[in-house]
C-alpha cells in the first residue's frame, strides 16, 4: 500500500465524522474532517509530511519554507519540514499567528528568522472549506515581505475553497478532495 492510500485509511478511521456539524465558516455540514485526529498520530502525521513535501520537490520553482495558520497547521509544517531534513533538503516550517504577538517582538509570523527576505513559500491547511484561512495566511506572509508559491492541503471539502483561492491566483493542491476520500476502494 502506498503512501496516499495508507494515509486515506488513516484519515477514514481517526478524522472523518458524519452527523451535524458547525464548521469554522459557519456554515453546517453532515459530514466533518478532524484533521488533528490524524496529524497528531505519529504515522499521520509522517504521512502527510511525506504526501506535502512531494508537491513541495514537484513544484515548478524552489521553495524556501512551508507554512501555515496555528493550529491547524501546526503539525503540517512541522511534518513536512522534518521530512524535508530526512532526504537531504532541509526547509524551515514557520507559523501564522491568528493574532500579533502581545509582547516581545508583536510578531505574525513564528520561525521568521530561519526565512529569506521575499522568499517564495508554500503554506499548507489540513483540511479546506472555503479557503477563508488560507486566504488571511496569504494576505499576512504578503505583508511580511514573503511570496507564496503553494498552496496545499490534505483534504479539500469541495465547498469552494480551491475556487476562492483560484479567484485570488492560489491553485489549491489536495492530496484528497472530499470526493476522492469517500470513494470506495
Amino acid at each position: 500500500m502506498d503512501d496516499r492510500a495508507k494515509l486515506k485509511v488513516l484519515l477514514l478511521q481517526k478524522s472523518c465524522r458524519t452527523g451535524t456539524f458547525t464548521l469554522t465558516s459557519g456554515k453546517t455540514s453532515d459530514f466533518y474532517v478532524d484533521g488533528k485526529q490524524t496529524t497528531l498520530d505519529a504515522e499521520g502525521a509522517y504521512l502527510c509530511g511525506r504526501l506535502l513535501y512531494q508537491f513541495i520537490r514537484e513544484h515548478s520553482e524552489p521553495l524556501a519554507a512551508v507554512g501555515g495558520m496555528t493550529l491547524g497547521a501546526d503539525p503540517l509544517v512541522t511534518a513536512v519540514s522534518l521530512v524535508s531534513f530526512l532526504e537531504h533538503a532541509p526547509i524551515p516550517a514557520f507559523i501564522v499567528r491568528k493574532e500579533a504577538k502581545g509582547h516581545g517582538t508583536g510578531n505574525f509570523i513564528e520561525g521568521k528568522s530561519n526565512l529569506t527576505p521575499g522568499s517564495l513559500v508554500a503554506l499548507v491547511e489540513d483540511v479546506v472549506t472555503t479557503g477563508g484561512t488560507l486566504l488571511k495566511v496569504i494576505d499576512r506572509v504578503e505583508a511580511e515581505g514573503f511570496k507564496v508559491g503553494l498552496v496545499a492541503t490534505i483534504v479539500d471539502r469541495e465547498e469552494g475553497g480551491a475556487a476562492a483561492l483560484a479567484a485570488r491566483g492560489y491553485p489549491l493542491k489536495a492530496v484528497f478532495t472530499r470526493a476522492q476520500l469517500l470513494a470506495g476502494g
